[in-house]
């Protein structure tokens, strides 16, 4: 893949109109990321293809949405406050600080003064938590916690969801959700920010009798995932690897880890991650809330605190990853070819003549059919080549011209993105036709 492969990806994302800079007419602001017209529809389809996969076609699994700000004993009892930490260095000549395990970045860093020795300070634990305050005084007793994630809002809900619903061992919860982490970042436009959102399972099973009972359920999800990359998101296998992590990598609550790694341009990192958190954090909020936390079997009236497999899905790195596989060049022909039931757009309608009232009326008419079930282009500028190679780059896989021919016989003509494809079908088909290619 090129070597220019991200500056091209981000200028495409602004230029039309998937991701923008954040406050970009005031400079900016680093890490910070809008997501366009374009870029919406896009993130949108990826949750709404999620929670259909995950919650809405399965029995076992429900679903919650929570607040942001929480309790801080919340994140006692995680351990975030305790553990939740990056090792920096500081520059002394400058005081800027990066992570101490980053070393290109230390050594770009050092380039920059030439001639001078730089002098890094201890590395220093740096909580990653954003702070702020409830209510108008800025006191100690009054600080709150930005959730760095969705997780621990669905144990701290365990007792209600099982109070409130008739669900039974195994289950699962599920959330998509902002997070936020205070992190130094290396950047790679969205692939590691302050703000981002995940997609995660919180799946509940009873106490394991041995190490083969869990690793039964993690198994299963470690194929999930997989299915979900390779099917749901369309991407390369070959670039997909998964990394056993060990133990002292791991985090505190981990008894096993898989990161699911794809090979990004900058290298190969993180998309996905699995973990097996045992017993941990229901254990810990019964212990620091002195609220019963147990799960009890209705049968037995045995009551225990359930163990836990974690399939973890970041949705922006998930957009990072669908853009860059998706992203063709040749012979100058940009095309984004997205499945088409992640396509911002399903079809683009187009009159042959923009100066042809006829033309325009029966192509406004398909146009407002199709708008009914799906997101639809329309686009009566310039000729059709251009029309063409701007939904190409729209990633929209369906382009539907009304000539003069339908206006005789009720046909179309419909070109298909990644082929370029044309052929004749009936005005009352189209329908039918982006219909079947969602599935």
């Amino acid at each position: 893949m090129d070597n220019n492969i991200m500056e091209k990806i981000t200028s495409l994302c602004k230029r039309r109109g998937f991701i923008y800079p954040n406050s970009e007419i005031y400079g900016g602001l680093s890490n910070s990321w809008d997501f366009g017209p374009l870029g919406v529809e896009l993130k949108n389809n990826i949750k709404l293809l999620w929670w259909k996969k995950f919650v809405r076609s399965r029995n076992d699994i429900v679903g919650m949405d929570a607040a942001i700000i929480s309790n801080p004993k919340v994140w006692e009892a995680s351990g975030h406050i305790a553990n939740f930490t990056d090792p920096l260095v500081e520059c002394k000549i400058c005081h800027q600080r990066f992570r101490e395990d980053f070393k290109d970045q230390i050594k770009n860093h050092e380039s920059i003064h030439k001639g001078i020795k730089i002098v890094w300070t201890e590395a220093k634990k740096f909580n990653l938590m954003f702070k702020t305050f409830i209510g108008p005084a800025e006191d100690k007793a009054d600080t709150v916690y930005l959730r760095p994630e969705t997780a621990q809002s669905i144990f701290i809900n365990f007792k209600n969801v099982l109070s409130s619903t008739r669900v039974k061992l195994p289950f699962g919860i599920a959330q998509i959700g902002k997070a936020f982490r205070n992190e130094i970042t290396p950047g790679n436009f969205i692939f590691r920010t302050r703000e981002f959102e995940q997609m995660e399972i919180e799946y509940f099973i009873p106490v394991p009798k041995n190490e083969i009972e869990w690793q039964k359920h993690f198994t299963y999800w470690q194929e999930q995932i997989h299915d979900w990359m390779e099917n749901n998101l369309g991407l390369n296998s070959e670039k997909i690897y998964d990394n056993d992590i060990p133990d002292a990598d791991r985090s505190h609550y981990s008894k096993k880890t898989i990161d699911f790694e794809y090979d990004f341009p900058f290298g190969r990192k993180e998309l996905f991650g699995l973990a097996y958190r045992a017993d941990y954090d229901l254990k810990n909020h019964e212990k620091k809330s002195g609220k019963n936390m147990k799960y009890r079997d209705m049968e037995s009236g045995e009551e225990f605190w359930p163990h836990v497999i974690e399939p973890s899905m970041g949705l922006d790195r998930s957009i990072l990853a669908v853009l860059i596989d998706s992203y063709k060049e040749n012979n100058n022909r940009i095309v984004m070819s997205f499945k088409s039931s992640l396509a911002p757009y399903k079809a683009a309608v187009f009159p042959l003549l923009s100066n042809k009232p006829e033309l325009i009326n029966k192509a406004k008419s398909l146009y407002d059919i199709l708008r009914q079930s799906f997101m639809v282009a329309w686009d009566d500028r310039g000729n059709i080549g251009k029309r063409y190679a701007s939904q190409d780059e729209a990633g929209t896989p369906y382009c539907i011209t009304i000539d003069f021919q339908t206006l005789e016989d009720n046909t179309v003509t419909i070109r298909e993105r990644d082929s370029m494809n044309q052929r004749r079908v009936d005005f009352n088909e189209v329908d039918s036709i982006i219909y079947n290619s969602l599935k």
